[in-house]
């Protein structure tokens, strides 16, 4: 299984950014997909998270101000990030949870950098 992450970058606070996944390879099927981010020196957390039957979750220090989406069919799972501060600087990892003859994986991708500047 292949993530490939993009839509990072350096934005001025108060600004967005829109994060874009895409997951390939051997998928039977997607149960949640996510995305996590470490600041540095920090533990990897959970951002937001949507499950294939419609559940989201945010994390409270992002609720209002980003959004989960995602399309199971065609792999791909997306955060709109608004509103950004400097504390949301961070390695942001998105993620996928595949469920492969009733086992479940979870995997990461390999990250995409946002910099937040006051």
């Amino acid at each position: 299984v292949q993530l490939q992450a993009s839509g990072g970058g350096l934005v001025q606070a108060g600004g967005s950014l829109r994060l874009s996944c895409t997951a390939s390879g051997s998928i039977p099927s997607i149960t949640v997909m996510g995305w996590y981010r470490q600041a540095p020196g920090a533990h990897r957390e959970m951002v937001a998270r949507i499950t294939s039957d419609g559940k989201i979750d945010y994390r409270d220090f992002v609720k209002g101000r980003f959004t989960i989406s995602g399309d199971f069919a065609k792999k791909n799972v997306y955060l709109q990030m608004n509103s950004l501060k400097p504390e949301d600087a961070a390695v942001y990892y998105c993620l996928v949870d595949v469920l492969r003859a009733g086992v479940k994986e979870l995997h990461f991708g390999q990250g995409t950098l946002v910099t937040v500047s006051s």
